[in-house]
């Protein structure tokens, strides 16, 4: 498993690293590699603790307009207004004048 991981630069005083939630650590040394390993440290010794890192799955929700997808399916009025609109965007193909 991969953590995003912040390391920036303290003026006069080395490097600073964090990790965001849930894994709010955070060092400080002379070094990137230093700051590194004060974090990896700080986790390992979480887990030896007994926390754990764990997936969570989420299912996604329904889309809210989905209970309309195919509603005109069966009316004779959509094939017409299919057919307009197919004219319409022939018309302003052919003549970029027309609003």
């Amino acid at each position: 498993m991969q953590i995003p991981i912040l390391i920036e630069e303290v003026p006069g005083n080395g490097y600073r690293s964090r990790g965001g939630e849930p894994f709010a650590l955070s060092a400080e040394g002379a070094t990137r590699e230093e700051v590194l390993a004060k974090l990896q440290e700080q986790l390992q010794a979480r887990m030896k603790a007994g926390d754990a890192i764990v997936p969570l799955e989420v299912p996604a929700a329904p889309h809210p307009l989905i209970q309309f997808a195919g509603m005109f399916e069966h009316n004779p009025l959509y094939d017409e207004w299919k057919a307009a609109m197919a004219e319409y965007r022939r018309q302003i193909d052919e003549d970029p004048d027309i609003p």
